[in-house]
């Protein structure tokens, strides 16, 4: 297995590559591409780490060897969130990063499964899709929005509020990944029940878990070694799925559903290929069915936003 992290220097790519350096399976490759010139030496300091992966650095001018047989690629390249800006702000710089390494993958690597972690997601995503299409390569089945970092806050949140495990926790995330688009199914967590005020104030804590980490951090930055587990969990269920496990995850995957928005947070069966199956994701509360209903316009919003980043 050879997974591509794009922007691996960051924050996020630099935590997202320590934790892929312990976990990947034995014998697999990590290349960590950046144009920050730090790159070869995060490649160093991460190959003394005693296991079978091996990991190679690519700086600015290395981005096809850096992805050539690349079976995943991750991309959380592009600029973070400081106070005040919310991820639609950030739309105009990391449009254009995502457009130039979604190419790159195109031409290197393109039947890698990929995973978008740039934010603004609702839109990133979309910018890949049409970049990916106009190269002809475009394969729905292997293109994600890594969300899982909704899952993995909604399910620290809950087990907070009820003093549980949060091992035994499950609480499925549906949507987008900004916001009020971020729509936890807290009515279809086992074991624990909510009032209506625990349900609006988790709901609301869920949405705007980002923003709470930007202003702990006063400028410092946004949210990096959450992330950057939130993603390697999502690469480690991809990479047990290719190898024939059977795997369900929550992710925003293009899912021609006419009654929610193209693009969409979903429980996903994942497989060799990507994604095998996208399933229904359950009834929802009278609270949860509104709250749908309310944020739809503005998800749709975003992904037309990248459409026509691509299509002017």
């Amino acid at each position: 297995m050879k997974v591509a992290v794009l922007g691996a220097a960051g924050g996020i790519g630099q935590a997202l590559s320590l934790l892929l350096k312990t976990q990947l399976p034995a014998g697999s490759e990590l290349a960590l591409y950046d144009v920050a010139p730090v790159v070869p030496g995060v490649a160093v300091d991460l190959s003394h780490i005693p296991t079978a992966v091996k990991v190679t650095g690519h700086g600015k001018d290395d981005l096809g060897v850096a992805l050539t047989d690349a079976n995943i690629v991750l991309i959380p390249a592009g600029v973070p969130r400081k106070p005040g800006m919310d991820r639609s702000d950030l739309f105009n710089t990391n449009a254009s990063i995502v457009k130039a390494l979604v190419e790159g993958v195109a031409e290197h690597c393109p039947e890698a499964c990929l995973g978008i972690i740039t934010n603004p997601v609702n839109t990133t995503v979309a910018i890949a899709a049409e970049t990916l299409k106009a190269k002809g390569v475009y394969d729905k089945n292997k293109l994600f929005g890594v969300t899982t970092l909704d899952v993995i806050r909604a399910e620290t949140f809950v087990a907070e509020l009820k003093d549980v495990d949060p091992a035994n926790i499950h609480v499925p995330v549906i949507g987008g990944h900004s916001g009020t688009t971020i729509l936890p199914l807290l009515s279809q967590v086992e074991g624990v029940s909510f009032s209506e005020d625990e349900v609006s104030k988790l709901t609301t804590r869920i949405q705007n878990a980002g923003t709470e980490v930007v202003e702990a951090k006063a400028g410092g930055g946004s949210a990096t070694l959450s992330m950057g587990q939130a993603a390697a969990r999502f690469c480690l269920s991809l990479t047990a799925a290719m190898q024939g496990e059977n795997v369900v995850e929550y992710t925003y995957v293009q899912t021609d559903d006419s009654e929610d928005a193209s693009f969409f947070a979903h429980p996903v069966r994942l497989g060799p290929n990507g994604v095998e199956e996208i399933l229904p994701y359950g009834d929802l509360s009278e609270f949860e069915q509104k709250a749908k209903e309310d944020m739809l316009e503005g998800l749709r919003g975003d992904i037309k936003l990248g459409v026509d980043f691509v299509n002017g």
